[in-house]
């Protein structure tokens, strides 16, 4: 069994910085605070990322839709939650080999690091990023760059996480901020290191990141996997050292024994010194957290679905 000092990999060759990099979707929310909308859309409780927002199609396949050109299709990966399986069983069908059905909903940091220790078996330190299955993007074209932007930089800097941050517009108080090292404007295009991450500030604090330029972290991170890895067992040893092994044995007492981790509170914001940011200023990016801002992002972006008349 592996432990927390020691990243779980077979014998393979050497990285290649020309390796294909693994994409891995996180869908095991319960999205508890959507869940008045999702049950006048849908008429149930299922968590947004099975929801059918926008256009027809749950954000799920949307963010799969989404990323499917800058990833291979066997290197991409969902973390999903047992409880919800009736949701994801016909999104996901054909892609069965490749979920990671989690016994239970641990947060974000458990959700990362299970993915960590399934990739970690078959290929040695790839590339990894994160994609969250609840947002919306205005331009999926300038998302796929800002990808490959933050994908470039973390092969640039193999020691440190890359964080995508997006524009701000007004002083959030529900969002982690990125605060660059150095207020570079709205014009800076450059990988930048990180002098402190905020995890959901407040308003006064808010106010002040924003007049300083800093960004909304989005939640999509890429990075080498033995760089999160790593940063996860720094942050979080206790939870890395139940959750070793998780790959070959049973999840379900793993998961038993694990607490939750957030992934931005517990281990980004204690580590800004490992953090880097590229900058997202064109893909019109929102997370839709809660019903107000699901419908504000839908009346700024000109999109009318059926049910948002009723609802509002």
């Amino acid at each position: 069994m592996a432990t927390c000092l020691e990243s779980p990999r077979r014998i393979v060759p050497p990285v290649s910085i020309r390796q294909h990099p693994w994409a891995v979707l996180l869908a095991g929310g319960d999205g508890t605070r959507l869940q008045s909308l999702t049950m006048k859309i849908a008429g149930d409780s299922r968590p947004k990322q099975f929801c059918r927002l926008f256009d027809g199609k749950s954000l799920l396949d949307q963010t799969r839709e989404r990323i499917q050109p800058l990833f291979r299709r066997d290197k991409t990966m969902f973390v999903v939650t047992r409880a919800h399986e009736r949701y994801y069983r016909e999104l996901l069908g054909a892609e069965s080999s490749r979920v990671i059905e989690q016994p239970r909903n641990r947060g974000t940091g458990v959700a990362i690091a299970t993915a960590l220790f399934h990739i970690l078996q078959v290929e040695d330190n790839p590339l990894v990023a994160f994609f969250p299955c609840d947002h919306y993007y205005a331009n999926d074209y300038a998302f796929g760059s800002a990808v490959k932007s933050a994908l470039a930089a973390a092969e640039e800097y193999p020691q440190s996480i890359v964080l995508l941050g997006a524009d701000a517009h007004y002083p959030e108080t529900e969002y982690g901020w990125i605060e660059p090292v150095s207020a570079m404007g709205r014009q800076w295009t450059v990988p930048m290191r990180v002098n402190r991450f905020w995890e959901k500030p407040s308003l006064q604090t808010a106010r002040a990141l924003m007049s300083r330029g800093c960004l909304w972290n989005t939640f999509v991170t890429a990075g080498r996997a033995d760089t999160f890895f790593e940063l996860l067992c720094s942050q979080v040893p206790d939870a890395m050292l139940h959750l070793a092994g998780v790959a070959e044995e049973d999840m379900n007492a793993a998961y038993a024994r694990v607490r939750p981790v957030d992934f931005s509170r517990d281990v980004l914001a204690p580590s800004p010194h490992r953090l880097m940011a590229v900058r997202d200023g064109e893909s019109g990016w929102a997370d839709l957290g809660n019903p107000t801002r699901v419908v504000d992002t839908m009346v700024r972006n000109r999109i009318e679905p059926a049910w948002l008349a009723d609802y509002r």
